[in-house]
């Protein structure tokens, strides 16, 4: 099994867009549009598996302090590999790279961020109010259930 980690390009757009669909769909991923994907490319790494796009993740950065891991996701033939973890590990190298202090993610998954030595913490202490822009956009707002969790690099 050959696995690959790379940053994709806007003609990987469509094929990001459609392994991250049924997540959307379900409101666990916010959409991202094409146009948005491609003013964000640079923040994406891509894993790809045996030639075949496997999963993503973007790093967001917000502010010299804080970046944020967004649209983490792994194809359902892909999971158990440990790629989500991977990719998150690139969020975090990524981040240290341009000198951030700690990465943030909104996510459903607890149990999975700890995992990665994220630790939880009350959404309202979240020090970069510009966050909440994308909320609006989300089919569960204004009822937020995710759980705002954070590593300190």
């Amino acid at each position: 099994m050959e696995i690959r980690f790379y940053k994709p390009t806007v003609v990987d757009i469509p094929k990001m867009q459609d392994l991250v669909k049924e997540e959307v769909e379900k409101g666990k991923i916010l959409l991202r549009t094409a146009d948005e994907m491609a003013t964000t490319i640079r923040s994406y790494t891509v894993v790809e598996v045996d030639g075949k796009m496997a999963g993503f993740t973007a790093t967001h950065i917000h502010s010299p302090r804080l970046a944020e891991v967004r649209s983490l996701v792994v194809g359902k033939e892909f999971r158990g590999l440990k790629l989500g973890k991977k990719l998150v590990e690139a969020c975090i190298n990524e981040a240290k790279q341009y000198g951030i202090e700690q990465v943030l993610s909104l996510t459903y998954e607890k149990g999975f961020f700890e995992s990665c030595g994220f630790r939880e913490i009350a959404k309202e202490d979240i020090p970069e109010h510009k966050i909440w822009a994308d909320c609006i956009r989300c089919k569960h707002f204004p009822i937020c259930d995710e759980i705002a969790m954070v590593i300190d690099l």
